[in-house]
């Protein structure tokens, strides 16, 4: 069993894959799986990095044997995981309010080659991958990380450099000869090493295989705080940096993609609660100018409508202020 590359990249990704597959040699002596956060949105990522370089390259199929030489492209709004030697293509639950997601196809990497998994990160916002190559590394693989200083959106290699012990970490130009020269070595299995447990509980619980509240008590305890996909109770997982989360259905979050999900979760709502103020608002000035309304009564409605209109104002001043920044 060779070596297996899972690429993640996120905003700037595009081009930073197209000018990776453009250097890659046409022997490359592995198969590359690449997630890029693409959502449910229709992608040519496929057709472009099979464009760009000497690699065929092609969306992945479940249960597609993969092959060296070749790139593998996750499906839009489907996560991407090896199992074995085949593709698997999963809608489970998004991970950094995000499918696909780096993390699930790093974790099952990991699972599946062991020492033989190589990670690597490029450009992106946030977080997601930092988990996921963790993953790879306890599990005895590479990491690799595109240099912060080169990437168009350096939070992503940034986040990785901060909290993984990462192997190699060069600009985007050096990428493609390490990645061959890595692909081409010879890598000895660590034989009898079962991979931790808390990884194979997080593999199960993502793929909703067996009891999930079973899985997440074996990962750590119950926070405050509710799933902003699904509004269940999410479980901090232990000691992990960055602070990540677990939600029973599978949701998955760090502390600062859950930050970035309940933010704009917080947005949504002022809107709808500026939508109900502004139509209730609409109603009782239609029933204070109908002209069947008793005088008491339109002044109790107009004197409503004026409590409202200064809630509606005061609601209004604060969405036009906009949350402080998060760094």
């Amino acid at each position: 069993m060779k070596q297996l590359v899972a690429i993640g990249a996120s905003a700037g990704g595009v081009s930073a894959l197209s000018a990776l597959a453009a250097r890659l040699p046409p022997d490359f002596a592995a198969p590359l799986l690449v997630v890029l956060h693409i959502g449910a949105h229709r992608s040519l990522l496929a057709d472009i990095l099979g464009g760009a370089g000497p690699l065929p390259a092609e969306e992945a199929r479940q249960g597609q044997r993969i092959e060296a030489g070749r790139i593998y492209v996750a499906a839009p709004d489907r996560h991407l995981l090896v199992v074995d030697d085949t593709l698997h293509l999963s809608r489970g639950a998004k991970e950094h309010h995000t499918r696909p997601a780096i993390d699930p196809l790093f974790l099952s990497a990991a699972l599946a080659r062991g020492t033989r998994a190589i990670g690597v990160i490029l450009t992106g916002r946030l977080d997601d991958g930092t988990a996921g190559l963790q993953a790879i590394k306890a599990c005895g693989g590479t990491a690799v990380v595109q240099d912060p200083a080169d990437a168009e959106v350096p939070d992503m290699p940034a986040s990785a450099l901060r909290d993984v012990e990462v192997d190699h970490c060069v600009p985007l130009a050096e990428m493609p000869h390490l990645l061959t020269s890595l692909a081409s070595r010879r890598v000895e299995d660590v034989a009898g090493r079962p991979p931790p447990a808390p990884l194979v509980h997080e593999q199960a619980l993502f793929l909703a295989e067996g009891d999930p509240m079973e899985h997440l008590g074996q990962l750590g305890a119950p926070s405050a705080y509710a799933c902003p996909e699904c509004h269940g109770g999410l479980w901090e997982v232990s000691g992990t940096r960055p602070r990540r989360f677990r939600c029973h259905t599978g949701h998955a979050f760090s502390v600062r993609t859950l930050q970035d999900t309940l933010a704009g979760a917080a947005d949504e709502s002022l809107w709808v609660a500026r939508r109900a103020l502004q139509e209730r608002l609409l109603l009782l000035r239609e029933m204070a100018a109908a002209p069947t309304a008793e005088s008491l009564e339109r002044d109790a409605v107009r004197g409503a409508a004026a409590r409202l209109q200064q809630q509606l104002s005061q609601l209004e001043s604060l969405m036009a202020r906009g949350p402080d920044p998060v760094e």
